[in-house]
């Protein structure tokens, strides 16, 4: 058989290939097959599927800022102490609940 040298920093080992086995099936080594569908679906619909979700992790986190911003402007419309100077008022707002949700 073939004699492999492995070195690390602190060891050298010397191992020797007594046979070689080729699996059966190739497209099993791993336990999966190229014929699932998951497979086909990330190979043929992959880079759709990443901008799609892509887009819309945008549109959510726009539509939050939004929300919550318009929430805060509602109190400051109602005379109630700003955020920024320490009130608390934007708590009791269901439009700032919502952007913070999305």
């Amino acid at each position: 058989g073939s004699l492999i040298t492995l070195s690390c920093l602190s060891h050298r080992v010397v191992c020797q290939v007594i046979s070689s086995a080729v699996p059966a099936d190739p497209a099993q080594d791993n336990g999966t097959s190229d014929s699932s569908w998951i497979t086909r679906l990330e190979n043929n619909y992959g880079f759709y599927i990443g901008l799609g979700l892509a887009v819309f992790s945008s549109f959510l986190i726009g539509s939050s800022v939004i929300l919550k911003k318009k929430g805060l402007l509602r109190l400051v419309e109602k005379g109630g102490t700003r955020a920024g100077d320490g009130g608390h008022g934007y708590l009791k707002d269901w439009l700032w609940w919502a952007g913070l949700l999305t």
